[in-house]
């Protein structure tokens, strides 16, 4: 695993002009079952990944936290919510709140997410493949084949399967 994850990003670099390519026009005409289209890819990848052999995305990059997120976290750890805010997080440049650090402070050594049950919800909808609405998020799918395995896969399979 820790291969296919080493050479992800050269991988992902050498596609990004055809995935680029494949999204606008994936834009401008998606297929009408697009969504059911992308729900049976993500659940055939999902069935053969198992994302704690890998946590690239845990491991390199940050989730977004909804005040929601923040909230219910914080309530989590039986914290007031601006002393979960000032331990764990920052506002990024968008004004989001993002983790202080990366790897993820609630990441273990085992790939285990100490707080799986209330991860934020960008974390719970990774690599966000089975979204409704896909052709909307083609940026951040773009973004995440260069840092999740089964993202990358998915995205080549749907090259194979949907036909611009």
């Amino acid at each position: 695993m820790q291969d296919i994850i080493n050479n992800l990003p050269k991988l992902a670099k050498d596609k990004h002009k055809e995935n680029k390519s494949f999204f606008t026009k994936l834009k401008k005409r998606p297929p009408k079952k697009l969504d059911y289209i992308m729900q049976e890819l993500h659940e055939e990848e999902f069935e053969k990944t198992d994302c704690l052999e890998c946590a690239n995305c845990c491991k390199t990059t940050g989730p977004l936290f909804t005040d929601k997120d923040v909230d219910r976290i914080a309530k989590h750890f039986k914290m007031k919510t601006q002393k979960f805010v000032d331990q764990f997080l920052r506002v990024d440049e968008d004004n989001d709140y993002v983790l202080q650090s990366v790897p993820c402070t609630f990441l273990g050594a085992d790939n285990y997410c100490s707080i799986y049950e209330v991860r934020p919800k960008a974390c719970s909808e990774f690599p966000h493949t089975d979204r409704k609405k896909f052709q909307q998020i083609s940026n951040l799918t773009m973004q995440n084949v260069a840092i999740c395995p089964a993202a990358f896969n998915i995205v080549e399979k749907m090259k194979e399967l949907i036909k611009l």
